[in-house]
């Protein structure tokens, strides 16, 4: 099923259209008009040395945002019992 970027001569309006055997002709959606230039498309070329590449580095990312999530959250606890603790009680000599 491919799908065919136009930009439309009378206003200048770009979009995509998906073609299929029984789709009627493209027109502009913004002027319904049918002076259509078909654009040269650029393909994505996906591997699986690349979508490995690409899993590994947002895994990354991830384990630096829940390392910073924790030491955030260690560093609030730590500032909210030495908020609510008593002071400390000075030793009763006997």
């Amino acid at each position: 099923m491919p799908i065919y970027e136009y930009e439309c001569r009378r206003c200048g309006h770009r979009f995509e259209y998906l073609v299929l055997s029984s789709t009627p002709a493209a027109k502009c959606p913004s002027c319904n008009k049918k002076d259509l230039e078909q654009l040269i498309s650029l393909s994505a070329v996906s591997s699986e040395a690349r979508r490995q590449a690409n899993l590994s580095a947002a895994r990354k990312r991830a384990d630096i945002v829940r390392r910073d999530k924790q030491h955030e959250d260690h560093k609030h606890l730590h500032e909210h019992f030495e908020d609510h603790m008593p002071p400390p009680q000075p030793k009763k000599k006997k």
